[in-house]
C-alpha cells in the first residue's frame, strides 16, 4: 500500500525512489510486524487471559509441563495479524504470488484457529483429525493448481547440486507441491511443544527464504547462481521479512517461560506458509534440509507409532515427539530448545551453501 501511494511520486519526490527497491521494503516490513507483536502483545496475551483462553497440557506428557497449563494459548493471532499488516504495507499488491501467501497464511491459520477453538471444550481433542487433513489439503490443492495453471510458473522440480536436473512432473506437481504445503504444516505444529521451540526455527526458515526469495526474483542473480528465475517472486522477500519480524516479536513474549503459546493457530499457518514458499520459490527440496528440524520431529512421531504397532507396545524413544525424549532423559527445557535452534541456523547455512554447489 505504501509502495503504490509513495514510489509514484517518486519523480516529484526523488528521495520517494527508496520504495522501489525490494530490500528497502523488506526491512521496514520485518521492523513494522515486530513493532506491532510488541505494541499488541501485552495486550492480546491480557485479553486471552481475561476470557480463560489457556492451553490444555497433555496428561500423557512430561510431568513438568503440568504447570504450563491455562498459559494463553492462540498466540498464532498476533503472528498472523502483525504479517498481514506488514505485508499489505509494504508489498507490491499487484504482485499475485503476494496474495497467494497472505491465503495460505489466513487460511490455515483458521484451520488451527478451528482446532484451538474446540480444544477449549472439556474433554474434546480438537476438530476431528480427518476433518482438519481434509480442509487442509482442499487449501492446499486449489493453491498447488492456480499454480500449475499460471503460464509463468514451471511445473519443474528442482534437484539441489544438480543444475541441469529440472524434471518436469506436469500435473504430478500439484500433487507435490500439496504434499509439501500440508506436510510442512503438521510439521511445525508437531514441533511446538516447548517455550519458543517453533517459532524460532520457523523464524531461521524464513530468514532463509528471504534469501531465496530475493535471488530467484532477480534475473542476474538467478542466473549467476543457477536457480530457476521466478518473475515476480521477489516480492515475497516482504513477506519473509515481515514473518521474521513477526517471529522475533513473538518470541519475546514466547521464550522459556512462555507467557503466550501460538496453538495450531500459529504452527499451521507458518508451516503451511513455509511450504508455500518453498514451492514458489523453486527451493521445494531444500526445504528438508533448511527445516531440518521440523523434518526429525515428524520422523520420530511416524516411527515411534510405526513400531508401537508392529512390536506389540514397544518405543524406540522415550515419548515423541523427539524433544519430549531428550526431556525425559533429563535435559532442562531449556537447553532442548537452545540446542534445537543452534541445529536450525547450522541447516539453514548449509541450504544457502547448495546455491553455489551446483
Amino acid at each position: 500500500m505504501i509502495y503504490h501511494l509513495l514510489y509514484p511520486l517518486s519523480d516529484t519526490y526523488s528521495w520517494l525512489n527508496v520504495f522501489r527497491y525490494i530490500t528497502f521494503r523488506t526491512i521496514y516490513a520485518a521492523i513494522t510486524a515486530l513493532a506491532i507483536c510488541f505494541v499488541l502483545g501485552p495486550w492480546v496475551i491480557g485479553k486471552l487471559q481475561a476470557l480463560s483462553i489457556g492451553q490444555p497440557i497433555r496428561h500423557d506428557g512430561p510431568n513438568s509441563h503440568l504447570a504450563k497449563k491455562g498459559t494463553p494459548t492462540m498466540g498464532g493471532v498476533l503472528i498472523i495479524f502483525s504479517v498481514v499488516i506488514s505485508v499489505l504495507l509494504w508489498s507490491r499488491l499487484t504482485v499475485g504470488y503476494v496474495w497467494i501467501m497472505l491465503m495460505i497464511t489466513v487460511g490455515f491459520g483458521l484451520i488451527g484457529f478451528c482446532d484451538d477453538c474446540r480444544k477449549l471444550s472439556k474433554g474434546s481433542k480438537g476438530v476431528p483429525k480427518r476433518i482438519r487433513l481434509a480442509g487442509e489439503i482442499i487449501l492446499a490443492l486449489v493453491v498447488s493448481i492456480v499454480l500449475y495453471m499460471d503460464p509463468h510458473f514451471s511445473s519443474n522440480m528442482t534437484v539441489p547440486f544438480f543444475k541441469t536436473l529440472l524434471p518436469d512432473l506436469g500435473w504430478g506437481y500439484v500433487i507435490l507441491s500439496t504434499f509439501i504445503i500440508v506436510g510442512a504444516a503438521n510439521a511445525v505444529n508437531l514441533t511446538d511443544g516447548l517455550d519458543g521451540l517453533a517459532i524460532s526455527p520457523a523464524t531461521i526458515c524464513f530468514a532463509t527464504y528471504l534469501l531465496f526469495a530475493y535471488f530467484a526474483g532477480n534475473i542476474k542473480l538467478a542466473g549467476y547462481l543457477q536457480i530457476p528465475y521466478v518473475a515476480g517472486v521477489g516480492e515475497l522477500s516482504v513477506f519473509c521479512g515481515a514473518m521474521v519480524g513477526a517471529g522475533l516479536g513473538f518470541l519475546w513474549y514466547n521464550t522459556y517461560p512462555a507467557q503466550i503459546f501460538m496453538g495450531d493457530t500459529g504452527s499451521l499457518s507458518l508451516g503451511g506458509a513455509l511450504g508455500t514458499i518453498a514451492i514458489l520459490t523453486k527451493q521445494e527440496i531444500l526445504l528438508a534440509i533448511v527445516g531440518g528440524i521440523f523434518v526429525v520431529e515428524t520422523i520420530s512421531v511416524i516411527f515411534q507409532v510405526g513400531w508401537f504397532k508392529v512390536s506389540n507396545g514397544n518405543r524406540i524413544f522415550r515419548m515423541a515427539p523427539i524433544h519430549h525424549h531428550f526431556e525425559l532423559k533429563g535435559w532442562a527445557e531449556p537447553k532442548v530448545i537452545v540446542r534445537f535452534w543452534i541445529i536450525s541456523v547450522i541447516l539453514a547455512l548449509i541450504a544457502i551453501s547448495t546455491l553455489k554447489l551446483r
